[in-house]
């Protein structure tokens, strides 16, 4: 499986860690609301399709990417930086295709 950082192109999946479910949302950490927190930690859903992962490139440059990946097929639709606006990275990637 290959992914595409957008700093550094096609990698194959061995360069990057996956760091979890995409659409997750956190509790605040004030939060004393332990169904809240029993359901960040334990509930998963288990998606069959599309689905939005977080994912680190930690034998490379070390940047997190959401990547939308078909749990089904493997086939990654899109994938881009978690957070930030990196817009020439981003157009690296488009100038590439």
């Amino acid at each position: 499986m290959l992914i595409t950082c957008p700093y550094c192109g096609p990698r194959d999946v061995i360069e990057f860690t996956y760091q979890g479910d995409g659409n997750r949302q956190r509790p605040q950490p004030s939060s004393q609301d332990l169904d809240a927190w029993n359901a960040y930690v334990y509930d998963r859903l288990n998606p069959a399709g599309d689905h939005n992962e977080i994912w680190q490139h930690s034998g490379g440059c070390r940047a997190h990417l959401r990547v939308v990946r078909n749990t089904l097929t493997h086939e990654i639709s899109s994938s881009g930086f978690a957070r930030g606006d990196h817009k020439a990275a981003r157009h690296r990637l488009e100038t590439k295709s």
